[in-house]
């Protein structure tokens, strides 16, 4: 089949793929993978081989951006310490122990193997991570800790692997100088990523008019970042983070209304399309990789997996709680701070460990040979350990995930919309202060701004209801939640008059589209003000 005819067949089926899983309420990546396990081993269908260069390249870039570009920047700093906590320091300690298990128990693995096996499939994956989270309804602290964790662990992982690698190659590591050279990659790709994002901030702002042309930059700019950084033998991933977190922080100021909603919606598509790729992707290595295993029985290598699994595993739950504490009985600063995380939260972050195309990447681009020919050590048992923790990890836990929320129950708690509906009510307040303030002395015709002022009173009130049902009884929510469906419905009205005119071609598309595009916006606006109850 053609390359393209492959990717086309494979984008139908993850299209699919996520609608069943929607039905079956669990998280899209998990059921993919177990497809593409199960496409992989149908006879006749030729093997699709996931090159690393195409997710390093490809995959990676946009997918880092955009969860770069989703977290939030306030909540990220608040619990900055517990995301490095994680990012670098779970690496490194899951890195150690999985090579002291692996010197240990597989027969003719040495350290270096070790640590590249550790650093391989030490860090979370920020995809699994946010698509498996998607829709649980936990507390913003979890995911955005999560979240971080996932988009800053994969440049500490690659930078150890990097120097596992060389170790292996070159039988040269010297520890103090590794350690200055990860501080200073680290240092030099934040730097970059900062220049590379003011410069992204003055495009966007010169072009801030032209929508499209904004939207198109927003897709070139992780490519570009990637490749800059690859070129300058520095940490394309911790770039293309810092790249993101520095555009997104200023976007609201850059951006118009017109560019955002039609760059939000181009990213949820691109996302939702390499996202499932990859995944699937992921799956359909089996069969290669099992047919590359040399010198292990099958047996062996999927007890060695497993092994390495629960290594992987018990390390996160080892180090989560440890870290979640601690520091708050040595530090008062950090007990005034940070509220103090509940068990059952600590709970779900220490079993939030899914593994992801990175680490796969990782294991396809360890080179075939040394530079004096001979077969890399361990590389087909690397591979197939590397997939064994990606399947036990997404699988296992990404489905255990939701059962173990609900069984502790945790949640999001109301008060974290609170702020957000009282935020929504003072930006109407200040409309109201500004209309009177600058338009009541004939400015503005009076019906006009009767009009205009009725509208956001109207919101204030509905805002008003909507707090009250958050401190007494779920009447006044329940009575909203009934004049949202209403207006829904008279929308839908609307539309059935937009669908016979255009039967009746008694208006012209352009007019019938921007009215549907009115429709569309309102129901959009209706669906974000929600009541909690």
């Amino acid at each position: 089949m053609h390359p393209i005819e492959i990717v086309t067949s494979l984008l139908g089926v993850t299209t699919l793929l996520a609608v069943i899983a929607r039905r079956l309420r669990i998280s899209y990546p998990i059921l993919l993978v177990i497809t593409g396990l199960v496409i992989g081993w149908v006879p006749g269908l030729p093997p699709v081989i996931l090159s690393p260069d195409a997710v390093f390249l490809v995959f990676l870039p946009p997918l880092l951006y955009y969860a770069a570009w989703q977290i939030d920047n306030v909540e990220l700093k608040l619990y900055s310490r517990s995301v490095s906590f994680l990012a670098v320091g779970l690496v490194l300690f899951t890195s150690t122990v999985v090579a002291l298990v692996a010197y240990t128990f597989i027969p003719g693995f040495s350290l270096a193997q070790g640590y590249l096996l550790g650093a391989i499939i030490a860090p979370p994956d920020a995809i699994a991570a946010s698509s498996v989270m998607k829709g649980l309804n936990v507390p913003k602290r979890i995911t955005t800790v999560l979240e971080g964790e996932s988009l800053i662990n994969d440049a500490s992982s690659l930078i150890i692997y990097r120097y596992g690698l060389i170790a292996i190659l070159t039988s040269q590591f010297v520890l103090w100088k590794a350690g200055l050279q990860f501080i200073g990659i680290a240092l030099a790709s934040v730097l970059l990523g900062l220049l590379i994002g003011w410069v992204a901030i003055f495009v966007h702002k010169a072009i801030s008019r032209d929508t499209v042309t904004n939207t198109a930059i927003t897709l070139l700019i992780p490519y570009g970042s990637y490749l800059i950084a690859e070129e300058l033998h520095i940490s394309g991933v911790l770039v293309v983070v810092t790249v993101g977190l520095y555009v997104s922080a200023r976007s609201v100021d850059v951006f118009t209304y017109q560019s955002r909603l039609q760059t939000n919606s181009v990213w949820e598509t691109v996302v939702f399309l390499l996202n499932g790729l990859v995944f699937i992707l992921i799956g359909l290595q089996l069969p290669t990789i099992v047919s590359e295993l040399n010198g292990y029985t099958l047996t062996q290598a999927l007890n060695y997996a497993l092994l390495i699994s629960a290594v992987a595993i018990i390390c996160r739950i080892i180090w989560v709680f440890p870290g979640a504490y601690l520091p708050r009985w040595f530090s008062k600063r950090i007990r005034q701070r940070e509220v103090k995380p509940s068990w059952q939260q600590v709970s779900v972050v220490s079993w939030a460990g899914m593994r992801g195309v990175v680490s796969l990447a990782g294991a396809l681009a360890l080179p075939l040979t040394l530079p004096n020919g001979q077969p890399f050590p361990g590389r087909d048992l690397i591979l197939f350990i590397t997939f064994g923790v990606i399947f036990c990890t997404l699988v296992l836990q990404g489905l255990t995930l939701p059962v173990l929320i609900d069984e502790l129950n945790v949640r999001a708690v109301v008060d974290e919309k609170l702020e957000e509906r009282k935020l929504r009510r003072k930006m109407a307040q200040q409309v109201i202060t500004h209309l009177e303030a600058n338009h009541s002395a004939g400015s503005v015709h009076d019906d006009v701004l009767n009009y205009v002022k009725n509208a956001y009173e109207l919101r204030i009130n509905e805002l008003n209801g909507m707090l009250r049902a958050n401190n007494a009884s779920n009447r006044p929510a329940e009575l909203y939640q009934e004049a949202i469906r209403l207006q829904l419905e008279l929308l839908s009205v609307e539309r059935a008059v937009l669908s016979e005119q255009r039967k009746d071609s008694l208006l012209d598309d352009d007019t019938l589209r921007k009215l549907e595009q009115e429709l569309d916006l309102e129901a959009a606006r209706l669906s974000l003000v929600q009541p909690v109850i």
